[in-house]
Order: structure tokens, then sequence, then C-alpha cells
């Protein structure tokens, strides 16, 4: 790492230790976002499309304040980046209608291990609830879909690129990203707190990241940090646990951060 880059992450770090609840001052929104609105939120959580296990999961995601920080209107066009079960891809799918649209996006890298994690994405979108709901499968660092999106939102994966795929890999989908987001479109990342200076070992070790690892990749290839959530913070957690520990699983501190693309391009004198 150049000596520019280490310390611009040292002072990252500085100012996430000492703000971890501060709010950035957001640029100007995407025209397919719009004001927060707890009563649309609470009822798409409300909607009986979605599978029971995702309402008993309500209560420890807190999904209604999740949206609100990036809310979209009808007929937006939204990403889901390593879906998993799908849980905030069913969301986002209400909440952005039938005229919207919500890809699943699955990397090319996990399916070559794991063919059936491209199964249960396409399940998602195969039932008439969510039918705005499509898979696209694609390598991890060549993100793409065949719409300019509104938002690209990924819950509790960037530590599965940084510290599986490498730092490298993760930078170079971050690129792709940034491509790939209309401008003013807005990058959701949500991940399990490491602590600081952990690098990669813990993203491994643990499936944590060091936020400050993600702020600076993240806008180091355009992004602007717009919104630091402490949402889902929790004091108590001493970040030394693997996430699946049954003494922190559900419970671990997360970080919510919200990057947005510029609505011009950044130009260099």
């Amino acid at each position: 790492m150049k000596p520019s880059c280490t310390l611009s992450l040292i002072l990252t770090s500085l100012v996430w230790a000492s703000f971890p609840n501060a709010q950035a001052q957001p640029a100007a929104a995407s025209s397919a976002t719009r004001t927060p609105d707890s009563a649309m939120s609470a009822s798409l959580l409300a909607s009986e499309a979605r599978p029971a296990a995702d309402r008993a999961r309500d209560a420890l995601r807190k999904p209604q304040d999740l949206l609100a920080l990036a809310p979209l209107q009808k007929g937006a066009v939204a990403a889901d980046l390593m879906p998993g079960g799908g849980y905030f891809t069913r969301l986002l799918s209400l909440e952005t209608g039938p005229s919207g649209q919500v890809f699943a996006v699955v990397p090319a890298e996990m399916v070559a291990r794991h063919p059936q994690i491209a199964q249960k994405a396409k399940a998602i979108g195969g039932s008439p609830d969510f039918g705005n709901v499509s898979v696209v499968v694609t390598p991890i660092v060549d993100f793409r879909v065949d719409k300019p999106l509104d938002l690209v939102w990924t819950s509790q994966n960037y530590h599965d690129v940084y510290g599986g795929m490498g730092p490298e890999t993760a930078l170079r989908m971050d690129k792709a990203i940034f491509q790939a987001l209309k401008p003013g479109g807005i990058f959701m990342v949500i991940d399990h707190v490491a602590l600081t200076g952990t690098g990669t070992t813990a993203p491994n070790t643990l499936h944590r990241i060091d936020p400050a690892l993600i702020i600076q990749q993240v806008e180091s290839v355009g992004f602007q940090l717009v919104a630091n959530s402490a949402v889902l913070r929790n004091p108590a957690d001493s970040h030394t646990l693997p996430v699946f520990d049954k003494a922190i699983k559900g419970h671990t501190d997360q970080v919510v951060l919200k990057f947005q693309k510029p609505l011009k391009p950044k130009f260099d004198d």
C-alpha cells in the first residue's frame, strides 16, 4: 500500500472511531429517491407476500429504518448484490412495484463453487408476488445489468469480497458499481464491524470488516459518503467473536454506510 493510501486509511479509521454515529452531508438525491415515508415502509413489512421467516427477522434487521435511508419511488431500478435468501430483494421488489425492476446480482465466482446460490435467487423471481425480480450472474469485477441503476444494495457481503477474493477485487467491484449507477445513484453497504487494523484477517476468520477499509475503498473510486447510520450499532459487541458464534449471532455491531455517485463528474485541475 502506498504511503498516501496508508495515511488516508489511518485518518479514516480515526474519524470512524471518533464519530461512529456521524451523518455526512448528503448530496442532491437521485430522481428515483424520495422523502422517507414510514407508513409506506410499514405497509411493505406487513405485506402478505413476504414469507413468515422474513417477517420473523424484522425486529433484528430493522428494515424499516434501513429502507428509509435510501427510499425509492415506484418504477425505480435497483440491484441487490449477493442477495442470499432474498430478504432485502423482496422488500426492494415491493417498494419499486410492478413498474420497477430489481436485479438479484450473484457473483459468477460464487456460483462456480456453489451452484445452488443462483437457484435460490431464481426462486425469488419465480413468485408472482415478485415478478419484477431478475437474476443476473456476473463476475464480481464486471458488475453490470442492462439498465442504469438508482440503487445498489449489499448487506453483510463486503467482507466476503474483500477477504475471500482480495482487496483489489473489492476495489474493482466498487468501480464497476460506480459505472452501473445513474448520477446521484446510491450504494448502500451494511456489514459486521471488525476492530480497526484487522485488515484481511477479520473478513476471513470472523466474517467482519473494519469500516474504515470500506469507506477508503468506496470513496477512492468516486463515491461520496453521505450517511453513516447507527441504526444497527451494538456497543456491547466486542468485535472479537465470529458472527456465527451463538453469543453474538443476530446481534453483531453493524456499520450502515450510504454512498452516492455525484450528480456531476469531478474533473482534475
